[in-house]
């Protein structure tokens, strides 16, 4: 989606949509300028002729019979005083919404000086364009779509626009990322997420590695093979980096659960678990990919990364993972199964393994791992877990700035106990109650306790149910942004 910025203002603007946000307040002072679209005081009186007073999530649309544009859309935000750059996201999602059927060009009249009218205009282009992302490639015929192609943003100072090339590539990192969790898994095999990989190594000239089974098997990661065999499919375990020119001053390791279908093996998920849906089991590799699409074209400075996803199924035949087997990672712990459909612990455990060997700075790993985070946290949350302040700060506020919520959770180590086997070192489930804290203590037991670690769960933010604007139904993207965020502005905290 192409993106420019008009410092002029209405004069002379010419397009098909005209979006603009309104505060609550004086309405006839923030229309100033538009007269030249309608008839003098045509649109304070519709305003007020629709009761519309500028709330958070209001809008009016108008079609134009004169001028230079087609379509005026006005969205509420609120209070002044009480705006957040929240408000200025879901106002831009919804008037990109009310743009659909109209094409050329979106031109976007917010309060820039509300903000730093840099991160508002960010904000502005990833709302309306991952709002109007659909993915139609499994349709026989798809639906044909009229919207934008184009955004302008009117108004907005040319001091600092370097916000326009940083946008589209974290767009298309998060685009690839639904896609990548929405395709299903007959389409979506281990194999083919490697390709996907290899595609994006490719494409944006990082390094790639891809482990078969057997070169698995020399690196003894016994934990994720495990998992792989109950399928008639190869265990794919890929390894992207990225390498800055220049020096590197930060080495990290981002790490992502790749169960491209999970049937929960011989604990068979039945009922409520919606098997039909765990195609997104792979929704942290999904935003690692997605990542690293994002990374490879933005290509920051002194920061060198290392994606890595242990991808397989999880199925049932004669020779799958039996609950009580006991198992052994690739760091010499052995691990009792009491639960087949806790497997992606189990993948995940070589997956840190192997990171920890490269000696990284900071370790992250995101997971579709535990449905006891949707329980505590909902599905527009996800969880952090981490021992480490300065890690969990710095991936706090690279959420926050991006609007993608996560909560930090506790890792007592009391709970440890929950895991204690008669027979192993350790089990992969403990008790019910806090599933999610023993899960991200369990992952812990197979991370080099010197290097700084986080764990986020994304079992309820991969995936929604409902439209909830930026979202809409269907595979989320969740974790690039965020990702991208901390490595790109903030990796002076890594």
């Amino acid at each position: 989606m192409q993106v420019s910025v008009n410092s002029i203002g209405l004069q002379n603007w010419e397009g098909s949509v005209l979006l603009i946000g309104l505060l609550e307040g004086d309405h006839k002072n923030q229309l100033k300028g538009l007269e030249q679209l309608t008839e003098k005081d045509f649109l304070l009186n519709a305003l007020i002729k629709n009761n519309f007073t500028g709330k958070s999530g209001e809008i009016i649309s108008f079609q134009l019979l004169n001028g230079n544009s087609e379509k005026l859309v006005i969205v509420g935000l609120g209070k002044p005083e009480k705006l957040l750059i929240e408000d200025i996201r879901q106002a831009a999602s919804i008037g990109a919404r009310a743009s659909i059927g109209s094409s050329g060009k979106i031109g976007v009249m917010f309060p820039w000086e509300q903000f730093d009218a840099s991160t508002v205009g960010k904000v502005v282009i990833e709302a309306i364009r991952l709002s109007l992302f659909k993915d139609q490639r499994f349709r026989s015929n798809p639906e044909p779509i009229k919207s934008p192609s184009q955004i302008e943003l009117i108004g907005i100072p040319q001091s600092n626009n370097n916000f326009i090339q940083e946008t589209n590539p974290i767009c298309s990192g998060v685009e690839l990322a639904r896609e990548l969790v929405g395709a299903p898994p007959n389409d979506l095999t281990p194999k083919e997420l490697a390709n996907q990989a290899l595609k994006v190594a490719k494409e944006f000239n990082l390094e790639s590695k891809i482990l078969n089974k057997e070169e698995c098997q020399e690196k003894r990661m016994g934990s994720y093979l495990a998992v792989s065999k109950g399928s008639d499919l190869e265990p794919q375990f890929i390894h992207l980096t990225y390498k800055p020119k220049g020096t590197v001053q930060n080495r990290i390791a981002i790490i992502g659960k790749g169960l491209t279908f999970d049937s929960g093996g011989y604990n068979l998920k039945v009922g409520a678990a919606q098997i039909e849906k765990m195609k997104y089991d792979m929704g942290g590799s999904a935003a690692v990919i997605g990542t690293a699409r994002a990374i490879g074209e933005l290509q920051p400075p002194n920061v060198e990364i290392h994606f890595i996803v242990a991808a397989c199924e999880n199925m049932v035949n004669g020779s799958a993972l039996h609950p009580g087997d006991i198992i052994t990672a690739s760091n010499g712990k052995t691990i009792e199964v009491n639960n087949t459909d806790a497997e992606g612990r189990l993948t995940l455990a070589d997956a840190l393994v192997y990171a920890s060997e490269l000696n990284p700075d900071s370790i992250v790993d995101l997971a579709t791992l535990t449905g006891a985070c949707v329980i505590a946290l909902g599905d527009e949350i996800a969880g952090l877990w981490t021992e480490n302040d300065h890690l969990a700060n710095a991936l706090e506020k690279a959420a926050a700035s991006v609007g993608e919520g996560i909560w930090r959770m506790p890792m007592r180590s009391s709970y440890k106990k929950g895991l204690k086997s008669m027979l192993a070192d350790i089990q992969n489930t403990g008790p019910r109650a806090g599933g999610s804290i023993t899960a991200a203590l369990f992952l812990k037991e197979f991370v080099n306790e010197s290097i700084p670690w986080a764990h986020i769960d994304i079992a309820g933010t991969c995936w929604t149910d409902k439209d909830n604007g930026i979202n809409p139904s269907g595979a989320t993207g969740y974790g690039v942004r965020t990702l991208v965020e901390w490595v790109c502005h903030q990796n002076e905290n890594i």
